[in-house]
């Protein structure tokens, strides 16, 4: 994989096991939609999803603390990546706001819903289609997903409120009272 340097293909596989060693399935690979998710910048038009951006980069610094000094957070210098972003928002929703040692760590769960509320839950390798994948993440960072949520990573049917207009933080906060 195109990678500037061995920490940034550490990091690469670190991200892939912190949400896909907890699945059912390990035969099943997902590495051409993680690499696309990574390689893609998590652009955002309400100023306010600057946060998710830094929980996103929050990771390289996590990485670098749990494999020691070798692997500094700051070795990666790129803008956050929409996959990034979307397991930097699972850590601070399972950690954050989930948090239940009755069911574990749940971040690849949450996770796994936002890929599936994407449309892209069966994105395997054995099926990747990269212009799929495009129109879908494009849907995604321009907000041309429908005002409950369809087409976004976070869907609640009938929504009153129009989630093209909230910040990532609320959506989450929303689609947790819609399930709870």
């Amino acid at each position: 994989m195109p990678f500037r340097n061995n920490i940034e293909a550490d990091y690469f596989q670190w991200l892939y096991d912190k949400v896909c060693n907890v699945r059912a399935n390990r035969d099943v690979s997902y590495k051409q939609l993680f690499l696309y998710l990574y390689k893609t910048e998590f652009t955002y038009i309400i100023s306010r999803d600057s946060n998710r951006a830094m929980d996103g980069e929050d990771l390289r610094y996590r990485f670098g603390y749990e494999n020691g000094d070798e692997y500094l957070g700051d070795s990666i210098q790129s803008p956050c990546s929409v996959l990034e972003m979307l397991i930097g928002l699972s850590v601070r929703c399972e950690e954050n706001i989930m948090s239940d040692s009755r069911y574990g760590d749940r971040t690849s769960q949450w996770f796994w819903t936002m890929i599936s509320n994407l449309g892209l839950g069966y994105m395997t390798d054995d099926v990747f289609d990269e212009r799929e994948v495009e129109e879908k993440i494009a849907i995604f960072l321009n907000r041309e997903y429908t005002h409950d949520g369809k087409g976004n990573i976070f869907y609640i049917p009938n929504n009153p409120e129009d989630f093209r207009d909230l910040e990532i933080w609320y959506q989450l906060l929303a689609y947790i009272n819609y399930i709870d």
